[in-house]
């Protein structure tokens, strides 16, 4: 009886350890470590371009009429402190000036990149079912306006030269790569001649970008990819089968998803953390239902192991503040939300202000929802996936 004991003992333990079933790397004594912040959708729908002209006129700021900048200025304090901040950016962009379009076939101004930039993201991944929106004229202006305020990009690409290319950076002297795949578009598929343009996802393809960014000198790799349905707070059997392939056939670090555009869970398959979706990081759905206004901002802190690395994984809930609809001129209710705005939900609770009780009500449902939706495939358990504090 007492050797059943120890061995269902010693079996306990080895359970707890592991987590998902996979021994657990030991960080490096000295070894080399980064963070990385990634965030859900950008989707600039007409009613925050909108914003965005209001907020030029009242800040003096911003180009050709339009400023970004109050829209995300709530999130700076968290994207900017990480090593490597990583936005999906799903749609095309047109000209300064116009004109813009929003669903089905995106084109949003290009100052939003420029806001993107300045809140402190790095890179982002371009490759969803809206990139080919407007054919290569809005696949080389996005690209090109990227280049121009300085934010790498994977995804898509204005040659098939660029196609073959890895967007590596190098973070705290690791060399890390950033790949992004996408299901395609049916409203706007990219023509067989051109279908360099667009990254279509496939663990064949997968692994063999993973392999040319290894022999391109990649320490980490890490993948954005659009997948799943649409408002599904549960990840699809198509997404977990793909997760399953990944993370047995590849080396990928670390998976970011996308396109749900409502919160999935986080969970370490494997010993790969997959985020299966971020929510929208800013979007004002023609019909909000709540939970596309919330998002998260996945944190994951990488430190260098005797072999690979041990990723620990952290979350920051954001909401986008939605005002009534009102007719111009009609007075608000008191205390009513005026502007969108990008909102870093613990920041709020922590200092709510004279914010009132119904506003504060709000934030609290977002965090706990949020928090509900991520644990929802056990990731708090031995894996210790938890809300980030910003004086970690």
């Amino acid at each position: 009886m007492g050797r059943a004991v120890t061995i269902l003992v010693a079996a306990v333990s080895l359970t707890a350890a592991c987590g998902s079933g996979t021994v657990e790397p030991q960080a490096k004594a000295g070894g080399r470590s980064f963070t990385v912040a990634a965030a859900g959708d950008i989707l600039i729908h007409p009613e925050l371009v909108e914003q965005a002209a209001k907020d030029a006129e009242e800040t003096g700021e911003g180009e050709a009429g339009l400023d970004f900048g109050p829209l995300f200025a709530g999130v700076k304090p968290v994207i900017s402190k990480a090593d490597l901040a990583i936005c999906h950016m799903e749609t095309p962009v047109g000209k300064p000036e116009g004109p813009f379009e929003g669903y089905p076939e995106f084109l949003v101004p290009p100052q939003i990149l420029t806001s993107i930039k300045d809140v402190g993201y790095d890179t982002c991944s371009t490759a969803s079912n809206h990139t080919y929106d407007h054919g290569m004229t809005g696949v080389r202006n996005t690209l090109n306006a990227m280049d121009e305020v300085g934010l790498g990009h994977t995804g898509s690409s204005r040659t098939s030269k660029e196609a073959e290319k890895i967007n590596i950076h190098d973070v705290n002297g690791v060399e890390v790569a950033h790949l992004s795949y996408s299901w395609e578009s049916f409203l706007n598929p990219t023509p067989e001649k051109k279908r360099w343009a667009f990254n279509r996802s496939g663990t064949a393809e997968i692994k063999k970008a993973e392999s040319r960014a290894r022999k391109q000198g990649a320490e980490v790799v890490i993948l954005s990819i659009h997948w799943g349905m649409e408002h599904y707070n549960e990840p699809s059997v198509p997404q977990l089968d793909l997760a399953q392939r990944i993370t047995e056939e590849t080396g990928i670090d670390l998976v970011i998803g996308h396109h749900a555009h409502v919160v999935q869970p986080i969970q370490k398959l494997n010993g790969t953390w997959i985020a299966y979706g971020l929510g929208n990081q800013v979007a004002r759905h023609s019909s909000p239902t709540g939970l596309t206004e919330e998002g998260v901002i996945g944190w994951f802190e990488f430190r260098e192991a005797a072999e690979g690395w041990d990723v620990t994984a952290r979350y920051r809930t954001t909401l986008v503040d939605i005002p009534p609809e009102a007719e111009p001129g009609d007075k608000l209710p008191e205390g009513a939300v005026e502007d969108h705005r990008l909102v870093d939900v613990q920041s709020v609770l922590d200092e709510p202000g004279d914010l009132s009780e119904e506003r504060l009500a709000r934030y609290r449902l977002a965090a706990d929802r949020t928090r509900g939706f991520l644990y929802n495939r056990g990731a708090p358990g031995g894996d210790g996936l938890k809300p980030l504090s910003l004086n970690e």
